[in-house]
Order: structure tokens, then C-alpha cells, then sequence
């Protein structure tokens, strides 16, 4: 997907896990402008924090060089990590506030390096609430798990 200088990439994610831990899928789905591009992952064993996580990371890794970028998804937990939680784990060496070690630390390092990368607005919406994006992007994760399977 080659960018446009000055364009806004829309990306929209979710995760959904067949048990949690359990077979897990993510989806995404990348915009800008006219130019639309759909991706999908799996994994056997994982969480659903994590494929949310994945989603991002997936979508993000496509956009070549730097962006100004919008990020919607359901996912309290990325949203919150990377506006409130990340520099405070960060500061106490990935430590979280109860004095244990953060989950997932390998995934929010790599959302980090590739969050250093963009401009990014983080937007939280509520899931299955209508959301066009959002709802396709559910569709990709749970189409995902049953490929996976």
C-alpha cells in the first residue's frame, strides 16, 4: 500500500479468542482514501488481548515509512496501554501497578517500535454496536479462528 504524503490511514482492528486462552484470529482493516485492504491471522493457543494486540501490530507493519494514523478498535486494554499504562511500565522497568510483570511485554514492545514510526490517534468504540469496520473486522478474526482450526 503506497501512502500519500499528508494522508490520513484509517486502521480498524479486533481479536476474538474460542476460549481465552483458546484458538485466537484477529482482523484488520486498512484505509486510505479509496484504497481498502483487508487482513486476517491466527494462532492456536493464545488470549484475546493478544490477538487485539496482534491486529495492530499486523495493520501497522504494512504502512511503509511514517503516517498520520487513526486507530479504532474495541480493545480498552490497547487503548488504555498505549495512552495511560505503557510509560509508567516503561519507568518501572515493565512492572505493572500491583508489582508484577506486565503481560504481553513482547507484543507492546513491538507496538511500540511500530507506534515510533507514525503519528497515531488512538480511538476506543464500543464493540457490536454496529460499527461497520468493527464488525467486519470481528468477521475476519472469527473466520480466521476456523481456518486456524
Amino acid at each position: 500500500m503506497e501512502l500519500e504524503p499528508e494522508t490520513l490511514v484509517e486502521i480498524f482492528t479486533d481479536g476474538a479468542c474460542s476460549g481465552n486462552p483458546g484458538p485466537g484470529g484477529y482482523g484488520a482493516v486498512v484505509r486510505q482514501g479509496n484504497r481498502v485492504r483487508e487482513i486476517s491471522g491466527c494462532e492456536r493457543d493464545t488470549t484475546n488481548n493478544r490477538m487485539e494486540m496482534r491486529a495492530v501490530i499486523e495493520a501497522l507493519r504494512l504502512l511503509p515509512g511514517s503516517a498520520r494514523v487513526r486507530v479504532t478498535t474495541d480493545s480498552n486494554y490497547v487503548v488504555k496501554g498505549m495512552t495511560e499504562w505503557v510509560s509508567g511500565w516503561i519507568r518501572r522497568n515493565w512492572v505493572n501497578s500491583q508489582k508484577k510483570p506486565v503481560l504481553n511485554r513482547d507484543l507492546w514492545e513491538r507496538l511500540l517500535e511500530l507506534s515510533r514510526h507514525h503519528e497515531i490517534e488512538w480511538r476506543w468504540i464500543r464493540g457490536h454496536n454496529g460499527h461497520v469496520e468493527n464488525e467486519r473486522c470481528d468477521r475476519l478474526a472469527r473466520e480466521a479462528i476456523r481456518d486456524c482450526s
